[in-house]
């Protein structure tokens, strides 16, 4: 492949990644927020060099991967959990002290980094089929897809400042972790019904356009209530 082909694809597949994570920036940034600040990032960072390794087996191995289809259904229902949670959570940790929610969040630390990373490579299933669409160089496609990880990781990273100035975002962003959510279960069952059960009229489709349109509304929606309430408070 020449360079300037190369370079094209690699910026197309870029955008891609921007397009189609812009709802995994948004997971991170509320995964890591409950731990302590000095350790966000070195959850974000184990997250990058997890993110690449398993990003590259993928594509490396897309035709099996592609076959797990419980790693989209698992990471689907652990973000559905997350989103769930949060309602009770603040509820149940209105009253609580702040240095004891620290410390608990601390102990997570690993676990966290772990879900990261189960959540990345169920979010990669999709990504990985669409990108190789664009370039059958793995060199083209890894590099495309690397830039595109280290700016949503850099995206989650301020994500977590904003929502710390404006804490009524994290409704906000819990309400697009939820969202996201049901899309990964809803692609993990219908590849699972394609793969596994072999009845592919089961499989219930979450359209790309339809699910960024939702997104959206949500994000915007959102911003402006959580804004609007922060300014008036």
């Amino acid at each position: 492949m020449e360079f300037g082909s190369a370079f094209v694809a690699i910026l197309i597949i870029v955008a891609l990644e921007a397009v189609l994570s812009v709802d995994n920036a948004m997971v991170l940034a509320v995964m890591v927020r409950p731990l302590p600040e000095h350790l966000r990032s070195r959850a974000l960072l184990y997250g990058i060099i997890g993110a690449y390794v398993l990003r590259g087996l993928a594509l490396l191995f897309a035709t099996v991967i592609i076959q797990i289809w419980w790693i989209q259904l698992l990471g689907g229902l652990y973000l559905v959990y997350l989103a769930v949670n949060h309602i009770f959570r603040r509820q149940s940790h209105s009253n609580a002290d702040p240095a004891s929610v620290q410390q608990a969040a601390a102990a997570s630390f690993w676990r966290t980094v772990i879900m990261i990373n189960v959540v990345d490579l169920a979010f990669a299933v999709d990504s990985v089929l669409v990108v190789i669409a664009f370039s059958r160089e793995f060199w083209v496609i890894f590099t495309g897809v690397a830039i595109g990880i280290l700016l949503i990781r850099l995206a989650a990273g301020i994500m977590v400042t904003i929502i710390e100035r404006y804490p009524r975002l994290e409704t906000v962003a819990y309400a697009v972790v939820g969202w996201a959510g049901l899309k990964l279960m809803l692609e993990g069952w219908g590849h699972g019904s394609e793969v596994w059960l072999h009845r592919p009229e089961l499989a219930l489709h979450l359209p790309q356009g339809f699910f960024l349109s939702i997104t959206l509304a949500i994000l915007v929606l959102g911003s402006l209530w959580a804004f609007r309430r922060s300014s008036e408070s």
